[in-house]
């Protein structure tokens, strides 16, 4: 597909479908629950840290009060990580942000998206045979999830058009 290609052609409408097919993607329910989930543990072990009894024979001591901290400032990165899953669409690729890693890839990279057979996420197949999970688009979201997957369906069928059948 070439940079003047029907978008361009057609008129601003389309141009405004077009955009809206970019849109970044996220999870809906796994977000809100992530977020809600960090803040309510944040506060809890917070609490209970200040308020462990520190007098006695089983009290506790400012080290043990600091490791309760951490825990929850583990928890919660890992719940924040989980809250910044998304894939960021461009006219040339995406970017995957899962977890742990965030990969970026070109148009011509991704040969089809799987989301059937029970899968908890979109599953990319790579051109170099690999699979890429997206757990930006998750199947707990229910009909938003499946709205989502045929979204990234129509734009890997969008940018791997051609002037002609190959």
């Amino acid at each position: 597909m070439t940079g003047s290609g029907a978008g361009a052609a057609s008129g601003s409408g389309s141009d405004d479908v077009r955009q809206a097919l970019h849109v970044p993607f996220r999870p809906v329910a796994g977000r809100r629950t992530a977020l809600v989930l960090m803040v309510s543990q944040a506060v809890v072990l917070t609490g209970v840290a200040l308020l462990m009894p520190s007098e006695g024979a089983s009290g506790f001591h400012w080290s043990d009060r600091l490791g309760v901290i951490l825990v929850a400032a583990a928890i919660a990165t890992l719940l924040w990580r989980f809250a910044q899953l998304s894939v960021k669409v461009t006219e040339t690729g995406l970017t995957v942000q899962n977890l742990i890693h965030s990969r970026e890839l070109d148009w011509p990279q991704v040969v089809a998206i799987r989301f059937g057979g029970g899968q908890p996420w979109v599953t990319l197949d790579l051109a170099d045979g690999d699979t890429l999970a997206v757990m930006a688009i998750q199947r707990a979201d229910g009909r938003h999830g499946d709205v989502e997957a045929r979204r990234l369906a129509t734009l890997v069928a969008l940018h791997s058009q051609t002037d002609h059948d190959d």
